[in-house]
């Protein structure tokens, strides 16, 4: 074995260690801020240790928007929001070009960046947009670049879209298309806090002082840890898993009875977010290496926003989180 190996494993050991102290003090500075949703932030950290984007949904009010900001301070990143509004419009998103004159009396274009130009942009109530404008993200979330007039422009590394959504049954709100959904890692449905997580909001937010959240790294060991994320040795039975799962989740395909409910499945894009953010819910949780219990958790929020039921299987009653369960226990034994 040459030197240069020999070292190798002990850099990897410091690396990981090093690693998963930062995960676990960030994840606690987290939970000292929002309270009661201890899986709400493991997902939403799972996101932005995968390198991808969110999609929260949830009623007003149960700090959405907050876990956010909270993620952003904690983590060391740039970032900036945009409330989204039936009349905003994509310039407002991406910038725009404006016309300037120089002392010379030349006229010339000067391109003015918008809000997503940050590390971590907060699209909130992303579906109180237009279609026009919510598709203003897709180039981005995507390529990690915008078009602007022709010019390319590219967008800060790293870089995460966290968007909160509205329950669709309320006023005002449009769906986000399926490309769209797609680019989204998870799907984060976010609920009510027990009474003993209530009490303790109710206690914190009331009184003279508040809880603040501290930075617990920088950008740069953010991305140190998500070039570890992809690192991170992952068993071939996992991946054997992984494929099983979304394969049997689309129309015709793994079991009969449970496919003919579907009316459109996820594509490859599904299996390598579910890859992806199974590496990094290891590392929340201490591991170096995903386990068969990572993809049970994460295979509803990974594949509820990539597939639809038929219309037949609605009227019946049928949900979307019952057939992933079912598909779980069927191809996940």
């Amino acid at each position: 074995m040459s030197a240069t190996n020999a070292v190798e494993p002990s850099l990897m050991t410091r690396e990981v260690d090093a690693a998963l102290e930062r995960i676990a003090a960030a994840r606690a500075e987290i939970g000292a801020v929002i309270f009661g949703q201890e899986r709400v932030i493991d997902l939403a950290l799972a996101v932005l240790l995968a390198g991808g984007h969110g999609l929260l949904i949830g009623v007003p009010g149960l700090a959405k928007t907050k876990l956010v900001e909270t993620l952003g301070v904690v983590m060391g990143l740039d970032a900036l929001r945009v409330q989204f509004t039936p009349d905003l419009m994509p310039s407002d998103i991406l910038g725009s070009e404006v016309m300037e004159e120089g002392l010379d009396g030349k006229r010339a274009f000067r391109f003015i960046r918008g809000p997503i130009f940050a590390q971590l942009l907060m699209a909130d109530e992303i579906n109180r947009a237009s279609p026009r404008t919510q598709s203003a993200l897709l180039q981005a979330m995507q390529e990690h670049h915008v078009t602007v007039a022709g010019a390319r422009h590219d967008l800060p590394s790293p870089f995460h879209v966290l968007a909160t959504q509205n329950p669709l049954e309320q006023e005002g709100a449009y769906p986000l298309p399926e490309a769209q959904l797609d680019r989204f890692l998870l799907q984060i449905d976010v609920g009510y806090p027990d009474r003993a997580s209530e009490r303790r909001i109710l206690i914190d937010t009331t009184g003279e002082k508040e809880s603040k959240p501290r930075p617990m790294m920088s950008s740069d060991d953010l991305s140190k840890i998500q070039r570890l994320v992809r690192r991170a040795p992952i068993g071939e039975r996992v991946v054997e898993a992984i494929l099983d799962l979304v394969r049997a989740a689309r129309p015709g395909e793994g079991d009969p009875e449970l496919s003919k409910s579907i009316g459109w499945g996820p594509g490859p894009r599904a299996a390598q977010a579910l890859m992806l953010v199974a590496r990094a819910r290891a590392l929340i949780d201490g591991r170096l290496s995903p386990s068969l219990t990572d993809i049970r958790t994460l295979a509803e929020p990974t594949l509820k926003h990539r597939m639809a039921l038929t219309f037949a299987a609605r009227a019946e009653g049928e949900t979307l989180p019952g057939v992933i369960e079912r598909l779980v226990a069927k191809t996940l034994r």
